[in-house]
């Protein structure tokens, strides 16, 4: 007995470290140095030029749990009020209040654990390419040679380029662990802005390809996060619809209904069927079409709302909110030649030497997605009339002093000041150049929402003039605002939804793939009215337990959507 008890303390023992040493293994264990150090510059961690790995390790773990398993520590208020909003959360007072109480509500709603986190990075492959898009993968595939079995699906193609991830990898001569630049070069810095865009993260101003990929990189996880969310989100909508199709509603239906509803999904009925054959009818397709089909259109939703070619996602619901390039390009065929040369100078784009406003408006189009490089005379657009003039004050161009000391000046006079003492400073560069930047890295402030909010009204009026904007008469000051505020976002990030584009569509799935099914939302109150008319007809109990049911089934979709 004594003898069992200590073959039994070993065992325990022994378990423990194994345990142990189990537990103890971290991620970022096998990352090469290079990998480490790439870490650390993604998340802005500084770290000494001649660091061994043993210390490039430290720094790492030092801020894993910040950097990747609570992220939201370094987002802004508006990034964390956003990720609330998205859930159907309302901040709480004392959370909307400062950012603190934000950061712990939004840590209360987190959608993944420390566990999970560590795990995802041990085996990067498994998630990376989950947030691109079909041609964006067909590109990698192709650029290495990579064959991929046809018909070329999404899933497909993205399993094909796990199995090969490694060897993607080895043949850069780079490690797989916290892959470098090599995995994005083909993408275009328009392509490396656009997922910025489409996932609601904030270009870094200013930029440059390194910089863009490295958020991209820094951002892939909780993309995939989100997107796999989204999808729950879109297999539930197709769970209500088939309870919305229950055999109760289906009873509910006229002949004519039943026909007509498989009419549109391309059912054969056979002629001079009668109402037993066309419920067994209704019945073996609902099945079909709320089920197998439901399930992989919310599956392959994400590719069908991010895919270039022909966008199908906005296509089928025909919803001019979401079709972003359409409303860009209204938007910019009212605006000015100046306003037009702007936008393509923030850029760091060439201004066509004709100068004619079709040529401006076709080299806007193509840099829609282009990142401003820098600061330029735009940045002054939404910036209050105090931070003007102390810029000013601070400018150490004497004629911009004179300008904010000015007792009256309008906002455009300061702007005009603005502008001119910064075009003067970069045309001469050196330190007046440095002083001017380094100010308005401090200052700038264009990318909050507030920013429109201490404006007069004739200070809104006249900057959406400059947009070529026309106000309708009698509009509000909030109405002026919100005009402002798209205008503004149209100019800086090509969008009016800088943030949250694509979550903001995805949200709408449910509806989506109602639709695809021919049952959407539309559909639903049509039938709804329907089914309550032969409820009151027949007036059966039967029949208002159906009606009961169907209107529980859809009032959780449309809190869904």
């Amino acid at each position: 007995m004594k003898l069992f008890s200590q073959l039994l303390v070993l065992g325990l023992a022994a378990e423990a470290t194994v345990a142990s040493s189990w537990f103890g293994k971290s991620a970022y264990d096998k990352w090469h140095e290079t990998e480490l150090e790439r870490w650390l510059s993604d998340h802005d961690v500084p770290y000494p030029t001649r660091s061994d790995r043993k210390h490039l390790e430290g720094l790492v773990k030092d801020n894993w749990q910040t950097k990747v398993a609570q992220p939201y520590h370094d987002w802004d208020t508006e990034q964390l009020s956003s990720y609330l909003k998205d859930r159907g959360i309302e901040a709480k007072d004392y959370a909307a209040a400062n950012k603190n109480g934000l950061i712990a509500q939004v840590k209360s709603y987190w959608f993944d654990t420390e566990d999970k986190a560590e795990d995802a990075w041990s085996s990067v492959k498994d998630w990376i390419f989950d947030s691109w898009s079909d041609s964006q993968l067909k590109a990698l595939a192709d650029k290495h040679g990579i064959p991929v079995p046809q018909p070329r699906k999404r899933d497909t193609i993205i399993q094909t380029l796990r199995s090969n991830y490694e060897t993607i990898s080895k043949k850069a001569g780079e490690g797989a662990h916290y892959p470098g630049n090599w995995l994005y070069e083909t993408w275009s810095e328009s392509d490396l802005k656009e997922w910025l865009d489409t996932h609601g993260i904030p270009a870094p101003q200013p930029t440059t390809r390194d910089k863009l990929i490295a958020s991209v990189r820094r951002n892939s996880r909780i993309a995939s996060l989100k997107l796999a969310e989204a999808q729950s989100d879109a297999s539930k909508s197709a769970a209500d619809a088939t309870e919305a199709l229950s055999d109760k509603l289906l009873e509910s239906w006229s002949d004519s209904q039943i026909k007509e509803w498989a009419d549109k999904n391309g059912i054969n009925v056979p002629q001079g069927s009668r109402r037993n054959e066309l419920l067994a009818i209704a019945r073996k397709y609902r099945a079909q079409l709320t089920g197998d089909k439901a399930s992989y259109k919310a599956k392959s939703l994400y590719g069908a709302a991010t895919s270039s070619a022909g966008n199908e996602y906005a296509r089928a619901t025909e919803d001019a909110s979401l079709k972003a390039e359409e409303a860009f390009n209204s938007a910019i065929a009212k605006w000015s030649e100046s306003r037009l040369k702007a936008y393509l100078d923030a850029r760091g784009v060439p201004v066509p030497q004709s100068g004619k406003k079709d040529e401006l408006l076709a080299a806007v189009r193509l840099n829609r997605h282009k990142a401003a490089t820098g600061w330029s005379a735009w940045t002054f657009d939404t910036w209050t009339a105090d931070n003007l003039k102390k810029y000013l004050a601070q400018s150490g161009d004497k004629a911009a002093e004179r300008v904010s000391k000015k007792a009256g000046a309008t906002r455009e006079q300061l702007i005009a000041a603005a502008q001119a003492a910064y075009n003067s400073a970069s045309k001469s560069g050196g330190s007046a150049y440095a002083t001017v930047t380094s100010y308005l890295a401090k200052q700038t402030d264009a990318a909050k929402d507030s920013v429109f909010d201490t404006w007069s009204e004739s200070e809104l009026k006249n900057y959406l003039d400059s947009y070529g904007f026309k106000v309708p008469q009698g509009s509000t000051k909030n109405e002026l605002i919100a005009w402002a505020r798209n205008q503004r976002n149209l100019f800086q990030y090509g969008t009016t939804t800088p943030r949250g584009t694509l979550w903001a569509k995805l949200k709408q799935s449910g509806e989506w793939v109602l639709d695809q099914l021919n049952i959407g939302a539309a559909a639903g109150r049509k039938e709804a009215e329907k089914v309550a008319d032969a409820a009151k007809e027949q007036a059966t109990y039967s029949k208002h337990r159906a009606e009961e049911a169907r209107q529980r089934a859809f009032d959780k979709i449309k809190e869904e959507l």
